[in-house]
């Protein structure tokens, strides 16, 4: 089920995706051409390369909602529901859970700040986007199918972190991200394949597959 799931899925870049099963749900849209109009549009966190105003407007309709946290919310416009890790709303349908997202090692995504990833349950499956962040304890608590997870160091979590948490996290499908595009790249998403094999199942997508 996660793989045809999975089939759904569309990484536009960096750590944007876009996610067609019945509504059209997009996670941090940067550097995105015109696409399929939103029903949801999720943003981890107000740094430019995921809260992105001329972005969310390519794909932003009348009907558009937009959940985020307190400090992308003054950047945009619309519908925007804001929350906290920890906080759960629905949207049409879609259960939306927010949770942490942050560094342990480094200071470019506080605690504090309460930035986020988000757990998105849709059709009967649990998606993960892990949003900007190291391993961090409360990634051993999480119940996912499907796990979006930074792979590119520097800002976040480099590979063997993110294998780390691949393992405590214990996804039917691991899908690295956050490289291509400010840091990192494809060796990086081939470095976490490549230790988690017969551990997590892992796939790396093509960028607009």
């Amino acid at each position: 089920m996660p793989e045809a799931f999975a089939k759904k899925i569309t990484w536009l870049g960096h750590d944007a995706f876009r996610v067609e099963v019945g509504k059209t749900v997009y996670f941090d849209p940067y550097q995105i051409e015109n696409g399929p109009e939103a029903d949801l549009v999720l943003i981890s966190h107000d740094h430019f390369d995921h809260c992105s105003p001329e972005d969310v407007a390519r794909i932003q309709g009348p009907k558009t909602v937009i959940v985020t946290e307190k400090d992308s919310a003054a950047k945009l416009n619309g519908d925007i529901r804001v929350v906290k890790p920890g906080e759960i709303l629905e949207v049409d349908g879609i259960k939306i859970t927010a949770v942490p997202a942050y560094n342990t090692d480094k200071d470019f995504h506080p605690k504090t700040n309460e930035w986020l990833g988000f757990i998105v349950q849709i059709n009967g499956i649990k998606l993960y986007h892990a949003g900007d962040t190291d391993f961090i304890p409360e990634m051993k608590d999480l119940d996912v199918d499907i796990a979006l997870l930074p792979v590119s160091g520097t800002y976040v979590m480099g590979p063997d972190q993110a294998v780390k948490a691949a393992i405590s996290i214990n996804p039917k499908l691991a899908i690295p991200m956050h490289y291509g595009a400010i840091v990192g790249n494809l060796q990086d998403a081939i470095d976490f394949e490549k230790a988690l094999k017969g551990k997590v199942d892992v796939l790396i997508l093509e960028k607009g597959n």
